[in-house]
């Protein structure tokens, strides 16, 4: 599974983001990560409506699906209003079932990619607190922490704390 593929999703992948969410959110909870995702916690309307105000990727590889990530262009909720030097990466996922070590480290980097060729200079995102494992991934994969939410709604849940992460991705990344 070295050909990694990368496609916006459409109507027809709704049920198959649905589906990798949920098994990513089962295999979190059979490691002991709890507080993070849920089973049956996002349904296709959530895909839609990310669809409709962003951008949802598939990765494909040998014909199976290996990950998916939304890509929104502004995160109130965490970051407060800001100006449009940064795209957000949102529930980067992968499915452990069928794919190599790495593949989330080459999804990330396809979302940086995508966030620097659109001219922004940051790619963001935010990690639940909690979650000291997660947290070292995104460190570990040249990300900076710069602050910090408490009380941030969740789709279906109540609100929790997240660490907000930003990596220089784009050519106007030193001009903040």
């Amino acid at each position: 599974m070295n050909d990694l593929r990368f496609r916006l999703a459409e109507e027809t992948d709704l049920a198959t983001l649905v589906r990798l969410r949920d098994d990513a959110a089962r295999w979190m909870l059979a490691q002991g990560i709890t507080g993070q995702w849920e089973p049956g916690q996002l349904d296709q309307d959530h895909f839609r409506r990310t669809m409709a105000g962003g951008e949802v990727w598939l990765a494909e590889a040998d014909g199976r699906v290996a990950g998916a990530w939304e890509l929104w262009w502004e995160d109130e909720d965490a970051w407060g209003p800001q100006p449009p030097v940064a795209g957000y990466v949102h529930r980067l996922t992968i499915a452990r079932s069928n794919v190599q070590p790495g593949t989330g480290r080459l999804l990330l980097r396809a979302a940086e990619h995508r966030i620097a060729a659109t001219g922004r200079a940051f790619a963001r995102l935010d990690c639940l607190a909690g979650n000291a494992r997660l947290n070292s991934y995104y460190l570990n994969a040249g990300y900076q922490v710069v602050g910090h939410t408490a009380d941030k709604p969740q789709p279906g849940g109540a609100p929790k704390s997240f660490t907000l992460l930003e990596k220089a991705c784009g050519p106007a990344a030193g001009s903040r």
